[in-house]
Formats: C-alpha cells, structure tokens, sequence
C-alpha cells in the first residue's frame, strides 16, 4: 500500500488566501488545523494599569530636614541643660533633712520649694554634708510635714545676713552630649543579556507623575525609586544594636560577613523619641476628648521650653479625627457655623483638609504622612498615629568646627569628600549595554548610600503612638 503524507502542508491544503479581510468557505483556520492560541492572539495592552497610585512614601525628611556631608565615622554634638536646679526624686528623712542625688548642686543659704503630690512647703538650707541637706521650714517650726520618697525639690532663691562672705554655689553650665554613626545602604537590580535582548516597551507613569515607554530597565527604574524610599525609611526606623548592658553590639558578625563586620545600626527618629522624646499613647488621639489630648501635650511642651510652631505629620485616621474635633469646635447649632479658627472663612473650614490650628499659644500645620498609610510600611502595622515636628532650627556646638552652629531639628548627615560623594552613588558592572567590567553575561546595577539622622532637641517633638482601646 502506498504512503501518504500527513504533514501541516497537506493538512493545510484547502486553505486558499484572499486579497481582503473577508470569510469564504476556504480560508478560515479551523481549531484543529492549528493551535487555538495561534488562531486568536490575545490583546495585550501596552499601557501598565496604575494599581496602586503613586507608590513612593519619601518625602517626609525634605520637608522637614536639610542634608550635609561629613567626613567622620561619628557624629557627636552637644545640647544645652536646664537652667534651674531641681529634682524629682528627693527623699524626706526626717522633719529637718532631705536626701538629695549625688552630684546635686544644692548648697548653704539656697531657699527651696519642697513638694508632693499638692502639699508644698517652703524650706531653707542650713547644711550641707553630701546627699543630706539639713533644713528648716519657713512659716512652721515644725520642719517638714511631707514624708516619704519621690519628692520634688527646685531652688526659687537664696537668703544670707549681713556681712555674709562665702555667698552663693558656683555651678557650672551643664549639657548633654549625643552621638550617632552612620550606615551604609547597598541594593542592587540584575538583568540578563538574554533580557536585555528582547527588546520590550511598556508605557508607564512615573511617580513623579511623567509619564512615557520603558524598556527592559523599568525594573531598574522601580529599583532606584524603592532604594530612595529606603533612604528616608531607614532614617526614621534605624535603631542600635546593643547587649543587655547597653554596649555596643555587632549584629552581622555570625551572619556570614566576617567577624569584622561592624554592623552596629544606628539611631533612626522613632528610635531618638522612644530615648529621649516625648512619646503620648491614647486610643483615639484626637477622637471625642482630642482638646483634652491636645492640652495634655502642650501642657508638657510648656514643661519643655518647645518652639510655639509645630507640624503634625499623621495617619489618615488620626489626621480625620482631628478634623472632626475642629469641625466640632467650630459649630454652634442650627442658626450656622463659626469658623473663627479659620479667619472667618467657610470656604476654609468646610475643607475636610484643614491645613492649621491654634491652641493656646501653639500653631499646629497638619499634614497627612503616607508612610503611616501605605499597606506595605507603617500602615501594615498602625502602633504609630504620627508625629508632632518643631518648625525651626537649634543651635548646637559643632566640635568639629569649634563654634556655635544652627541646623534644623531633623537633618541627615552623609559621608562625602572630594573624592568620593556617598548620598546616594551608583555604577554598573557586568558586561552588557556597553560595560565590560566581568566576563558574566549581565548588567548589575549597584546603588549606595552612607547616611545617619541627627535628632537634636528631641525633648520638643511628641511621638503619637496608638494603644488598644480600654
């Protein structure tokens, strides 16, 4: 018997091609003459569907902050002390005796204001011998009534006789000095020769709202904005790496990178406000009793000395409760709305965006933080409601220049010189799009930044952080 041939060619046979796009009995593709795939191609949009908006979440620290090089491994500055002498953890040893913490600069002749809870006397110092100070109440013979541990002493004055010598205690101006040290950020995006030759366009919107066709190195594009958004996120999450006894510890040493990594962190603003910030937890901060949240906070803001200009960087819960609070405050019933808060302006009130606020003698700038909101940062775990910010600089001593100097409250600090500019650097090796620095058949875009946040004054910010309702 004879063979045959049952090849696509003679499977295809009957099909005759027309000059027109038109269906005739003898120039369709059937199902089974081909994959069905190949008969139907899908319809590919060339456009890349915006899901989730603008994506990036930095921004924070440049409204805020500023940026400088430095040079040093270290960056060490000093802050001010308080002026007046006064202590919180007194103890009442008998009716004529105070024991003071060591070191306390309290001497003879000095008059007190000894308190607990709300009973106050006024006392004056006979002696002192160390931690004792012998005194005697003004007004009552009896000596001191308060008892117990935990008081709070502050010198108001002194008194001395005539022809007294030997006046007054000399005290020396005290500070504080703080430090921090930078990190070093690294990424990199990694793209095949293979890749690279399948030539792909997809048009896009950028975050900064451009819009145009990226090629295979979209990747890339997204790669660069991710590690800029790491820079600030870095900078407000870092912390220090540290044993129970508060040394120094090196987290990277068992993690492959040598025992001389030196991978110690670094003090990030949630880190410096947890430390030595003012941190307020509440369930609903600025909920039904926000005035009574507010005045909370600026009657410790009074305590601290803070600035009268303040920005509030919020979660979007938080930034609406506030909202509700002032749109509260400004009704007074049916015959119409006050809008005194907002220089008589309906227009102004009726925002739901309101963009400021008095109270008291504080001006508070309200602004929504994405950072808090977004699912993939701090939206993901909503402990922290937002932060309040000081509007304006502090003067510190810079040792390295030997003076007084101003910053802002929050700024960065990155390693530079003329050699070498580490804000945020990057380079390709591989040997791929016209660098040949390897024999790998591929393009490895590297990026690095060495940066640290300096906190100064960290007594005039408020960390808002949210607690579970009680």
């Amino acid at each position: 018997m004879a063979g045959e041939f049952t090849g696509s060619a003679t499977a295809l046979a009957h099909l005759t091609p027309r000059p027109v796009k038109g269906l005739f009995g003898d120039n369709y593709l059937a199902v089974g003459d081909l994959d069905f795939t190949q008969q139907f191609l899908p319809e590919v949009y060339e456009k890349e569907v915006e899901r989730y908006g603008n994506r990036t979440i930095s921004g924070f620290l440049r409204m805020v902050g500023a940026e400088m090089p430095m040079a040093s491994d270290v960056i060490t500055w000093s802050e001010q002390g308080r002026l007046h002498i006064a202590y919180d953890d007194a103890a009442v040893a008998s009716a004529t005796t105070l024991t003071l913490p060591a070191g306390h600069l309290i001497g003879k002749g000095m008059t007190l204001v000894v308190s607990k809870g709300f009973d106050t006397q006024k006392a004056y110092v006979q002696d002192v011998v160390g931690q004792t100070v012998t005194v005697d109440t003004y007004g009552d013979a009896s000596g001191l009534t308060i008892t117990g541990s935990d008081v709070k002493v502050f010198v108001y004055g002194s008194e001395y006789a005539k022809g007294t010598s030997q006046a007054g205690n000399s005290v020396d101006a005290s500070f504080t000095t703080f430090n921090n040290k930078p990190i070093i950020l690294r990424d990199k995006y990694n793209v095949n020769g293979s890749d690279v030759a399948q030539i792909g366009w997809v048009e896009v919107t950028t975050e900064a709202g451009t819009s145009g066709y990226l090629w295979y190195l979209k990747s890339e594009h997204e790669a660069r904005i991710r590690f800029e958004d790491q820079l600030e996120m870095a900078m407000v999450e870092a912390e220090k790496s540290t044993d129970g006894a508060g040394n120094v510890r090196d987290i990277a040493a068992a993690a492959g990178f040598g025992g001389g990594a030196n991978v110690t962190g670094s003090e990030g603003l949630f880190a410096a406000l947890e430390d030595r910030g003012l941190v307020y937890a509440d369930s609903a901060f600025g909920g039904a009793d926000g005035l009574a949240d507010f005045d909370t906070i600026l009657a410790e803001l009074d305590k601290q000395g803070a600035i009268e200009e303040n920005m509030l960087f919020l979660d979007r819960g938080t930034s609406l409760a506030i909202d509700n609070m002032l749109a509260a405050q400004n009704s007074y019933g049916a015959g119409g709305t006050s809008y005194g808060v907002f220089d008589n302006s309906e227009d102004m009130a009726l925002n739901l965006g309101f963009s400021g606020f008095r109270r008291g003698s504080y001006d508070f700038y309200k602004t929504d933080w994405k950072y808090l909101n977004d699912a993939t940062t701090r939206g993901l775990v909503a402990d922290v409601e937002g932060v309040l910010v000081p509007a304006g600089t502090s003067t510190v001593y810079d040792q390295q220049l030997g003076k007084n100097i101003s910053r802002p409250f929050l700024h960065i600090r990155y390693r530079a010189s003329e050699a070498d500019d580490r804000r945020l650097k990057s380079w390709v090796t591989g040997s791929v799009g016209g660098n040949y620095t390897s024999d790998a058949d591929e393009m490895n875009v590297h990026f690095l930044s060495e940066r640290a946040l300096c906190v100064q004054a960290a007594n005039n910010f408020v960390l808002l952080k949210a607690i579970a309702p009680v």
